[in-house]
């Protein structure tokens, strides 16, 4: 066997399955202070005082601090500074936190929190997204003047002309709901101030360095006097930047003042009360078509409850508005895209990042109009779908890379054998007990942050002078398997074992920012720098070594643990431990740092015109179920999904990501609603907020396709966030060839006649 046949593993599998890993609830530090924070019951008030001196009198309470006790900025947030780190003027949801009580031990700052008397005054809260866009309504916000947080507008052709060129038009309203993340591991932090001034912090979170920037805020000192160190992290999904962070500064700032390290642990009531939400939209769709099923017009109007604070909602309501008619070539579309603040719980990052709504409404809407039109839904998906040279709705051509969305589609067809299957679904007619329905939908989505913000990524390559490799990206490991795929890539570029690399453990202190680990953007840039640094390092090592095999640097070869001539006018060789020796002997350091910067796009945001992303990803999911006909039970019998994901780089953790992101967006579809009454969330723990069960789950089938993208320094794409935001509208679709009845809100509750 090759000696350099890197397999797919898991550098921290054994540490994981063995509970060696220690997650941030998991480090004990000497001297440690304990912290807790403290709640009010208000939706929307002001505070009129917050009275905690009996509570400071109590056995080991060591401080109570708020607000007034932040040294730098209070309020804080990746777009806008709105969120604060404690409630000051008001209560702007029932999740803010006024104070935290650092104490001993847990116990004692969890016997205090109940002590602390909070005075407020109410407030009428609003909790209708449509009613706070009133411009008579009562301002969350009072200095911004509004309620809107955010608009995003897309206009491509002449909408009226492209109606009045419709033989058919369609309308429908569609709503999706608050959705909890539902991570296993509730957030963590540890801050331990060091003798040097520099604040230590470990934290459940997604990215260190909005970490960082939080800590560094809320202390009011320089981000080199902030270092965030990464450790495990239980699950986030896009739920742990904003609130994480939060709660990493809340400690920190406990560290600071009390001058000991400091741990807050959340538990799982916290996490739900404070935590951001996946965005719930009202959506309006206006679809006019041809009666030989050309799609020739379409509007759409999007309201997402942004909740109290901002967050990334302008970054999500973006997305959606790029991607609001899917993956379908139209001429004449508009789109009108608010994000409004409420007295609801904060919305946020979420896998899928604005899609999964609109692929719920796209994806039905064309189902609707090919039984309007008496044709199949596979024709008039074939008729319109995005191909090779395609124009966009925003103006873009898509051909710098390969657009493949006819390919998923057809390999999902043929697996599934959906044409056959389809005839046989029941739409609600016959005897028979259950009934069966198979439900199919597409998309494309833009990869990486796009036209959101500057996207790059580095990575650094140290190689010892025992030929051992230190290696380290700007992606943070939030448990998709990050770290292992970097080494792949890296061990391929290099022609070495895996074995050789070692990840370094992450510090904001040891590599530039590199941008949150979002968007599905992880291997595409981390891996796109590892590839970067790769050649870096290669071309060093030539410029030594080449000139001992007697060639130009041009044809030197790196492959099977050696370094040789690849024109074959040589046959010496050097092993790679040899040329590292020799690259130390001559001082030439084999040391790397890579960049890789993101293809160029634009975007004209008056217009909604431009180059969003870079390039894109294509996927098709289809589904089987049945549902009873008494009951209304569903049961999902098979699933099956195809993307192309550029290259493959550890196929078993690729699978993962297929049915992890199948399973997340059945309980999207069939399960999940965060219920929320007079703006205090009713199900404060898992014993009430129902997820999927394994029991619930199909037989689950993926097709990866590999089409390599150019763009791509390591040929692949992503895979994190499409296969979840398709299984909706695929279980939508199966459900009315099952029933015959639309179902246009989420989650879906089955009637039954």
């Amino acid at each position: 066997m090759n000696k350099c046949d890197n397999k797919s593993w898991r550098n921290d599998a054994v540490a994981k399955v063995t509970g060696k890993a220690k997650y941030t609830d998991d480090l004990k530090v000497h001297n440690l202070l304990h912290a807790v924070p403290v709640y009010t019951n208000s939706v929307h008030a002001k505070i009129i005082d917050i009275d905690f001196k009996d509570v400071e009198k109590q056995p080991n309470i060591v401080c109570v601090i708020t607000a007034k006790d932040i040294r730098g900025r209070n309020r804080f947030g990746q777009i806008y500074h709105d969120c604060p780190i404690f409630a000051d003027d008001k209560i702007r949801h029932n999740g803010d936190v006024v104070a935290i009580i650092v104490a001993e031990d847990r116990n004692s700052a969890l016997e205090a929190a109940s002590r602390i008397k909070i005075r407020t005054e109410e407030l009428p809260p609003i909790l209708d997204p449509v009613k706070a866009m009133n411009p008579k309504s009562f301002l969350i916000h009072e200095k911004n003047g509004t309620n809107i947080i955010n608009s995003h507008k897309l206009r491509h052709g002449n909408i009226k002309q492209g109606f009045e060129n419709s033989d058919i038009i369609i309308e429908k309203k569609f709503n999706t709901s608050f959705v909890e993340h539902a991570y296993l591991e509730p957030e963590s932090a540890v801050c331990i101030p060091r003798f040097d001034g520099v604040m230590e912090v470990y934290s459940s979170m997604q990215h260190p360095f909005s970490t960082r920037r939080f800590v560094a805020a809320a202390l009011g000192v320089k981000l080199s006097e902030v270092e965030v160190k990464t450790v495990p992290i239980g699950g986030g999904f896009g739920g742990k930047d904003d609130t994480a962070s939060i709660i990493a500064a809340r400690t920190a700032v406990a560290a600071k003042i009390t001058g000991r390290p400091v741990k807050m642990t959340y538990c799982r009531e916290w996490s739900i009360k404070e935590s951001y939400k996946r965005h719930p939209y009202k959506v309006n769709y206006k679809l006019g078509l041809t009666k030989n099923g050309l799609m020739k017009a379409m509007e759409i109007k999007i309201i997402a409850d942004g909740g109290a604070y901002c967050s990334v909602s302008p970054w999500v309501t973006w997305r959606s508005t790029v991607q609001c008619c899917g993956p379908y070539v139209i001429e004449n579309v508009k789109c009108d895209t608010c994000v409004v603040y409420t007295n609801n719980v904060y919305t946020g990052a979420f896998r899928g990042f604005g899609s999964p709504q609109i692929n719920f409404c796209i994806e039905q809407m064309v189902d609707i109009a090919a039984e309007k039109l008496g044709i199949s839904p596979i024709e008039l998906r074939l008729k319109n779908m995005v191909q090779q040279n395609s124009i966009t709705i925003t103006g873009q051509k898509l051909s710098d890379h390969t657009v493949s969305m006819q390919e998923v589609f057809d390999k999902v067809r043929l697996k599934s054998d959906y044409d056959k299957k389809y005839i046989n679904c029941s739409f609600g007619k016959g005897n028979k007990d259950e009934l069966y329905g198979i439900g199919l939908a597409i998309s494309y989505r833009g990869m990486s942050l796009g036209a959101e913000g500057a996207d790059f990524n580095s990575a650094i390559i140290n190689v010892q002078q025992d030929g051992s490799i230190l290696l380290e990206t700007g992606i943070h490991e939030n448990g998709q398997g990050s770290e292992s795929v970097m080494i792949l890539i890296l061990a391929k570029e290099l022609g070495v074992s895996k074995d050789r690399i070692r990840y370094r453990q992450p510090s904001t202190s040891n590599i530039p920012d590199g941008g949150t680990t979002v968007a599905s953007r992880g291997t595409l840039m981390g891996g796109g720098a590892v590839v970067v640094a790769a050649k870096n390092l290669k071309k060093k090592i030539a410029e030594v070594i080449a000139p001992k095999l007697g060639c130009s640097i041009e044809h030197v070869r790196f492959e099977d643990e050696r370094i040789f001539v690849s024109t074959g006018i040589s046959s010496s060789s050097y092993s790679f431990d040899e040329a590292i020796k020799e690259m130390y002997r001559t001082q030439n350091y084999p040391y790397s740092f890579g960049t890789f910067k993101a293809p160029k796009v634009s975007w004209n945001e008056k217009k909604g015109q431009g180059n969003p992303y870079f390039t894109w990803v294509y996927g098709c999911q289809v589904i089987e179920l049945t549902i009873n006909r008494k009951t209304g039970k569903i049961k999902l019998l098979k699933a099956y999904a195809a993307h192309d994901v550029g290259r493959a780089i550890n196929k078993p953790m690729l699978l993962g990501q297929f049915y992890g992101g199948m399973a997340m967006g059945a309980g999207y579809a069939l399960f999940e609603d965060l219920k929320i009454k007079d703006g205090r969330i009713e199900a404060l723990n898992f014993n009430r907020y129902r997820i999927p069960r394994a029991s619930d789950m199909p037989d689950m089938k993926a097709i990866i396709v590999e089409n390599h993208d150019l763009l791509s320094p390591s040929g692949a794409k992503g895979i994190g966030e499409p296969t979840m935001e398709l299984m909706a509208p695929a279980i939508a679709n199966a459900i009315y060839n099952a029933t015959g009845k639309r179902y246009l809100n989420l989650p879906i509750k089955i009637k039954m006649d």
